[in-house]
This record gives C-alpha cells, sequence and structure tokens, in this order.
C-alpha cells in the first residue's frame, strides 16, 4: 500500500520542487529586477545561472584585469584593475546599478549619503551577508561574520583588548619587532656588493612584520611560534578566493574534491595549532593584557566564550592583524618612494618629534601628524578592502527616493568613492597628503575601515603600528621605488601588489 501511495506523491513532490525553482530562480528575481527597473536602477540582465549569470562574467572580468598588461605607477587604474565589474557597469548603466550573484540581487552604491545610511543612520536594517561556507576555515565564526547578540558579546570583549590606552601599552613590543627587523636589513645591506643598498620585497618583509607584531600583542607568542598558522591561512585564501568569486552550490562543500579535501587539511591542523596556543596561554592569562587573555578570561562573566568561539576569533584576527597593516605598510613605503619630497617631510617631522637615532613613543603618536596624513592618503588611494558588503534585512527607503527590499545585496564601492573626482576634487589620483590636513567634507567619503556599529575594531592597532614602524624606518633609511617593481594592484581578500613590492634601501649617513 505504501509503495502505491508513493507513486501517487511523486508527481506531487516534483512538482512543488519544479515550483520552487522557478519562484527562486525566475520569478522572485525577475520581480526584483522589475521593482528597481520602474524606480529607474538598470544593471546588466538577469539570467538564471544554467543558462550563464552576471556572476560569471564578473569572474571573468576579474581574471582578465590580473592578467591585463600591468599600469604605469600612477594610480588613475586602480579601480578598473580591482573591481573591473564596478567600473565596466557603472559606466554603462550609471550608480547605482543593479547586477547578480547566482539569484542574489546585488544593488552597487558608491552614493556617500546612500552609503552613510547603509552603514550608520540605518545600520539596523542591514546585516552582513552570511558567509560562504567555504570562508569558514579561514575566518571561523568570529566577529566578522557574527550577527545579533553574539556579535554584541564578541564586540564587547575585542574592543576591551583593541582600546587605544591598550594599544599604546604594546608600542614596546612594536619597536622591538621593528627593530629586530631593521638589524636583518642593516646586516644584509652590509654583507651587499657595494656595501650601501640593498633591494628587496617589502610586501614580503611587512607581513612577516606585521605577523610577528599581531603574534606578539594579540596572543603573547611570536612570528616563529606562530608561522605555521600564518603558512596555513596563506594557502587557505588562494583557495578561499576561487571558492567567493562562484556562486555557492548548496552541499557542494562536503564533496570529497581535491579542492575541497585540501581545505579540510588546512582547516584541522590551523584548528589544532590555535587550540594549542589557548591552551598554552591558559595559565599566563590573569598577567597579561593581550586579546588571547581577553578572549579566556573577560572583565564580564556573561562574556564568556566557549573554546570554539576562542578559536574562531582567534582565527580572525591571526587573518585580518596581519593582512591590514602589512598591505598599507607596503602601499605607504611604494609611495614614498615614489613621492621622495613626502618621504623626506616624513623624516623631517620624525626626527624632530622622536629625536635622531631615537626610537618612537606612545607620547610621539599624537605629535606625528605629517606621518598620520601620509597613512591616511595611501587608506583613500590603497584601501586594505576595497569594497564592502550589506544586506537588507528589511524592506527599506534609502535616501528618501530608493526602495530596496528586503534580502537585496548591496555592494559599497569604497574603492570608487575614495577615487571619485566629484568627491575629492580633480586631482583624486594624485598623491596628496595635504587633503587631510583639514577635516573631510562628508562622513562616508572616507572610510577604510568602515562606518558605524561595525567598523574595524582592530583600526587602532592598525594605525599605531603603522605609525611606529614607518617613523622607524624613514629615520635610517632613504628609499626608492626599484625599476624592477612593476605596479599592478590586485584584489586578493585584501587590496596587494600582484608581484610584490621591490624597493631600494640605503642607509642614513
Amino acid at each position: 500500500m505504501s509503495f502505491f501511495l508513493l507513486l501517487l506523491l511523486l508527481p506531487l513532490f516534483f512538482t512543488i520542487f519544479i515550483f520552487t525553482i522557478l519562484l527562486k530562480h525566475i520569478w522572485i528575481p525577475l520581480r526584483i529586477q522589475l521593482h528597481f527597473h520602474q524606480q529607474g536602477i538598470t544593471g546588466p540582465a538577469y539570467r538564471p545561472i544554467f543558462f550563464g549569470n552576471s556572476a560569471g562574467i564578473r569572474r571573468r572580468m576579474i581574471a582578465e584585469a590580473e592578467l591585463s598588461r600591468p599600469v604605469s605607477f600612477s594610480h588613475e587604474r586602480v579601480v578598473e584593475r580591482v573591481m573591473p565589474h564596478y567600473y565596466n557597469w557603472s559606466k554603462v548603466h550609471g550608480d547605482p546599478f543593479l547586477y547578480w550573484f547566482g539569484s542574489n540581487a546585488r544593488l552597487a552604491v558608491s552614493d556617500p549619503d546612500m552609503i552613510k545610511e547603509i552603514l550608520v543612520s540605518k545600520s539596523g536594517s542591514f546585516g552582513k551577508i552570511r558567509f560562504n561556507p567555504v570562508s569558514k576555515g579561514l575566518f571561523g565564526e568570529g566577529l566578522v561574520g557574527l550577527e545579533g547578540e553574539r556579535w554584541v558579546v564578541h564586540r564587547r570583549i575585542a574592543s576591551q583588548a583593541f582600546n587605544m590606552e591598550r594599544v599604546k601599552d604594546w608600542v614596546p613590543e612594536i619597536v622591538d619587532s621593528t627593530r629586530n627587523m631593521m638589524i636583518k636589513w642593516d646586516a644584509n645591506i652590509e654583507e651587499a656588493t657595494n656595501n650601501s643598498e640593498l633591494e628587496f620585497d617589502v610586501h614580503r618583509e611587512f607581513h612577516q612584520l606585521s605577523a610577528d607584531i599581531i603574534s606578539r600583542t594579540a596572543f603573547g607568542s611570536n612570528f616563529s611560534e606562530g608561522k605555521r598558522i600564518f603558512e596555513l591561512q596563506e594557502q587557505q585564501i588562494v583557495l578561499v578566493l576561487q571558492s567567493l568569486r562562484n556562486v555557492y552550490i548548496p552541499g557542494f562543500r562536503f564533496l570529497p574534491t581535491k579542492r575541497n579535501m585540501t581545505m579540510w587539511k588546512l582547516e584541522q591542523e590551523t584548528t589544532e595549532l590555535v587550540r594549542n596556543m589557548i591552551e598554552k596561554n591558559k595559565s599566563a592569562k590573569q598577567n597579561s593584557t593581550t586579546l588571547l587573555a581577553t578572549l579566556i578570561s573577560p572583565s564580564k562573566i556573561d562574556d564568556t566564550l566557549d573554546l570554539k568561539e576562542i578559536v574562531d576569533e582567534c582565527k580572525t584576527f591571526y587573518f585580518a592583524g596581519k593582512e591590514t597593516t602589512a598591505n598599507l605598510l607596503t602601499w605607504t613605503f611604494l609611495l614614498l618612494g615614489l613621492h621622495q619630497e613626502w618621504q623626506d617631510k616624513a623624516r623631517e617631522e620624525v626626527d624632530r618629534v622622536c629625536g635622531q637615532n631615537a626610537f618612537p613613543c606612545s607620547d610621539d603618536l599624537a605629535d606625528l601628524k605629517i606621518v598620520t596624513m601620509i597613512l591616511n592618503e595611501t587608506l583613500r588611494l590603497y584601501p586594505p578592502a576595497v569594497m564592502l558588503m550589506r544586506q537588507a534585512s528589511q524592506n527599506v527607503r534609502l535616501v528618501g527616493r530608493l526602495d530596496v527590499p528586503a534580502g537585496t545585496q548591496l555592494f559599497l564601492a569604497m574603492t570608487a568613492v575614495h577615487h571619485d573626482a566629484n568627491i575629492w576634487g580633480e586631482d583624486a589620483n594624485v598623491f596628496n597628503p595635504m587633503r587631510f590636513l583639514e577635516p573631510r567634507n562628508h562622513l562616508a567619503s572616507f572610510f577604510p575601515f568602515g562606518l558605524g556599529p561595525r567598523v574595524c575594531v582592530g583600526q587602532n592597532l592598525a594605525i599605531v603600528e603603522a605609525k611606529i614602524v614607518l617613523a622607524m624606518i624613514v629615520g635610517r633609511y632613504s628609499f626608492a621605488v626599484s625599476p624592477t617593481y612593476v605596479h599592478a594592484p590586485m584584489q586578493s581578500l585584501t587590496l596587494q601588489p600582484q608581484y610584490g613590492a621591490q624597493m631600494i634601501f640605503s642607509r642614513r649617513s
């Protein structure tokens, strides 16, 4: 009897399945597309993923940009290289425009008023887009991807660890790590053939330095102890980036493909190393000011995290803490190597504030005003994150005229905003730190660390670290961009030089 009942129900199940597919992949997207078209918002037309999709076009544009001829060392084509889909589609469809990632509608936005509402005044109507499950091996389920009450708890704990007074206490650690790197540089310069200058890839050097600093300040270890974790994360980045550029197929990550098995192995080893580090540091938690100590023993009983939550936060901060500052330093030194007049201005200020041959201390930070302007201008031209993503959690109206349905994803084109001549003037693509001498006119014209409640919790450490490292190096060395350097900004998970950053350093007399 049950067999005949099953035969009768099969057509019903099949009909429901087909109806669900048509609803999700045909009716709803076309209805959303019409909704935006009626408001004057156009974009590449929606096509179901099985007929080709703008996600594939976007992926091809990014691949072509990375394979394209490198550009001269100017800043006009940064947007074109790092977000080619935005660059090309905005020229055709204007801004904002609508495009598609699978059956998900994405609204690309570069209007500061709209961005301010999304990130600040109406932030409660927008949440983070759920991570592609493949990326959990790299980030875990830490602060970057959390929502709701758990985000509040994790944010409160991380804010305690990265408040400015705590970060200032880490200045001696930052100085010590940087000094060790400079000692190695000095030895290499002395061993050089001409005994006066040395060429090397500062991108690699700053990644090792930043890894050592985040290890010492946030986790109470050092680069040699955390080296394997960073190596594993660098391997994961390549695989995660490949996955993020493709529409995720539910359940695909559980198939024993070569890529998935590699991801599983990397995630397992990373998790085990982080767990061991946590156990090792538990005994020192009472006398430590590190992020790890704060995660293990928060100031409020209600903020207690379980072991998995601590592991996930460690994964997040190992990655973000290294990538953000290392890339900021890389682009800063490339820009100062290209613009020698600003290198000289920074050096004069460091000598005046810190004294010649002296290392900076926490009291010097506020007086390094030229250094601060240089870092801000670098963050404007080459922000570590090229864009931000949000998703409407409810129907919302933006700037009093644009109705955005719940579920719509928002692509906030940060790099395009930072290079917009309408915002920054005709010299928007020129390196000019003096533009930061006065406060900016619009809150959302410059947001390298985000805005609003979800502004980057580690920005204090990133800026202080960059100030200290720049001050120490510019005080001891002169440097220039090597003729072998190839200018090819590339969007990985962060904005990086595709072929490294070769520079020539010499000791000041």
